[in-house]
């Protein structure tokens, strides 16, 4: 038996009455199908319906052939024959159909405007994206910045004007095919066509199988985020309705603290963030310049204790990094007759340099780290160990002493 689509007969449609036709017990749950359903199942890009039958939430909903499938939470005591009432999360419906209308009208432009045909869509929780192919118009080429600016206004002017959006269904294609569609028809029947806008001037017209307002204004906003290359294609990143404004609101509530955090208003900000960044990066090249006084005067201090010649020279100096320590170690490894170990108690780690000829450093970190819990590598002229707290570097640096005793 055919299950009937109420949402085909009135998209509005909160609630209803079904009758139990079968029930499939599954693994997932259990699987309803009804003689009628205002649940939108899942196809065209758009996302199935949330809400709940019997009380019971409805997890997925899905098409195969005629019939719809419910599925909800396994266990229940329903059984076939039972009539049951159906409430659809009105918010979660509509939330779609503003997004998918969306995504028609701004299909439509792009194909007036461009010859661009959609080829791709996907309804995604935090943007929705469509794959814009230019093929109709051998004058457009490429899609500018301009170009989206303009197309998303005249979007939106579509909005604006609220024209009727028209749900058609035809028996054969050649009855639909007399509507002026951007996209050919792959169907040869039971075509569903969506017109959005009169037939003479539509802002979009092509075969879809979701659910959609009655007029283009209840879409409320569309806003095109971002566009990327994408396999000879444009994929261009947008929203519409409460999300496309939801976005709109997160983005000023950002910039009033950009605005409040750099003394600016909206229409300075960007040359005041710029400012600044110069400041920052002349601070930071000063930073470097007087980093590299310091190395420079610690490689000396080092230089000069080597010269004593001990099995095992241990140095720490405070404010410099493990970076700046191998800056420091590795110029001096022709002058180190033993083992030099620079520490970095902020990051638990010894850093060992030598010559490679009487020490090792990665064969002594792999016999010795481990003792510890420690875990490093390197090689025979620089390596480093990893302990786990900063406290037993200098109990590693003792067992090291005696390791290196002759």
């Amino acid at each position: 038996m055919n299950t009937i689509k109420l949402y085909q007969k009135d998209v509005y449609l909160k609630k209803f009455h079904g009758q139990i036709e079968q029930i499939l017990r599954e693994k997932e749950g259990d699987i309803l199908i009804l003689d009628q359903t205002a649940f939108f199942p899942e196809g065209g890009g758009q996302p199935w319906d949330r809400g709940t039958l019997a009380g019971f939430a409805v997890e997925k909903v899905w098409e195969d052939g005629d019939q719809i499938f419910h599925q909800i939470p396994g266990g229940s005591e329903l059984k076939e024959g039972d009539v049951i009432e159906g409430v659809l999360d009105w918010t979660a419906r509509f939330r779609n159909m503003q997004r998918h209308c969306g995504e028609h009208i701004l299909s439509g432009i792009f194909y007036q405007e461009c010859g661009g045909v959609n080829r791709g869509f996907h309804m995604g929780e935090e943007y929705m994206t469509i794959d814009i192919s230019l093929e109709e118009d051998p004058d457009c080429t490429i899609l500018t910045p301009e170009i989206l600016q303009k197309v998303e206004a005249l979007a939106n002017q579509a909005i604006w004007a609220n024209l009727p959006v028209i749900t058609r269904t035809f028996e054969s294609r050649e009855e639909a095919d007399a509507l002026p569609m951007r996209k050919q028809l792959a169907l040869e029947e039971d075509i569903t066509i969506v017109c959005v806008g009169s037939l003479e001037n539509p802002a979009d017209c092509v075969a879809c199988c979701g659910t959609h307002p009655s007029t283009s204004g209840q879409v409320g906003l569309i806003k095109i985020y971002k566009m990327e290359n994408y396999k000879g294609m444009f994929r261009i990143y947008f929203d519409a309705g409460a999300d496309a404004l939801s976005d709109y609101q997160h983005k000023h509530q950002l910039v009033d603290q950009l605005n409040k955090r750099y003394s600016a208003s909206t229409g300075d900000l960007m040359d005041k963030i710029l400012a600044q960044e110069e400041k920052n990066k002349a601070v930071r090249t000063r930073l470097h310049q007087l980093r590299q006084v310091v190395i420079r005067e610690k490689t000396e201090e080092t230089a000069t204790r080597l010269r004593d010649g001990h099995t095992l020279t241990v140095m720490e100096f405070e404010g410099l990094d493990l970076e700046d320590l191998t800056q420091l170690g590795r110029p001096l490894t022709d002058e180190i007759h033993g083992l030099l170990a620079l520490i970095c108690r902020e990051a638990s780690t010894l850093l060992f340099f030598s010559n490679g000829k009487k020490a090792d450093c990665g064969k002594l970190v792999r016999e010795t780290a481990s003792i510890y819990n420690g875990k490093g590598g390197g090689n025979a002229t620089h390596a480093r160990v990893i302990l786990p707290k900063p406290e037993n570097i200098d109990i590693y640096l003792d067992l090291l002493e005696k390791h290196l005793r002759p």
